[in-house]
């Protein structure tokens, strides 16, 4: 058993990426050192805020709620030694996913991995090959090409994403929806959450 920092948990609907509309459990892990200026969770950056809770506790509290899918963000959830509590979720045959800048080595055993590197705090090498779908946030123009130079380097069976920064969205819209309409590899990721004004 284990313990790790957790801002927050809930469940709710997932709303972006792949798996966009589906029945999920959030755990949220304090700490990050990414620092990205437009994060819309900034209080989960000191690690030290947040009480540590048993990966035990964490197992009850997720069968308790009956889902099936788990997805772990956070802050910077690889942060964490998470073997413990893959390994918890996988025993009780619970669908696992993180959300993460790639920027450490995950320790676990995850279903499901989601990149979204930031350009705050470069990605690992391992964070291209786990990738089952990239996620690049889109604030300026620029990111587009960004965004290109990371899909270079994951695998060909990775799904690729494009997703406007919230406080930006009319105006990165209007970029994105012109790429992709150029450049069908790419997906749109919305915060449907946001929109539904779901947690």
């Amino acid at each position: 058993m284990s313990l790790l920092p957790v801002m927050e948990y809930f469940h709710t609907i997932q709303g972006e990426g792949f798996h966009t509309g589906r029945s999920a459990f959030f755990i949220r892990l304090g700490g990050c050192d990414v620092g990205c200026v437009w994060c819309d969770v900034k209080e989960s950056w000191n690690v030290a805020a947040h009480p540590k809770l048993s990966t035990e506790k964490l197992i009850d509290i997720v069968k308790n709620s009956q889902a099936e899918f788990v997805v772990i963000t956070g802050g910077e959830p690889a942060m964490h030694d998470l073997t413990d509590l893959t390994n918890r979720l996988r025993n009780q045959q619970i669908y696992s996913a993180i959300e993460t800048s790639g920027c450490y080595p995950l320790l676990g055993e995850i279903d499901w991995y989601c990149f979204s590197p930031k350009k705050f705090k470069a990605p690992c090498n391992e964070a291209y090959e786990k990738a089952n779908e990239l996620k690049v946030i889109i604030n300026h123009k620029s990111d587009l090409e960004w965004a290109e130079m990371h899909a270079e380097k994951v695998s060909n069976d990775c799904l690729l994403y494009l997703q406007p920064e919230w406080s930006n969205l009319e105006r990165n819209t209007e970029w994105i929806v012109s790429y992709v309409k150029s450049n069908p590899k790419w997906k749109i990721s919305l915060q449907t959450h946001k929109y539904m004004n779901i947690p």
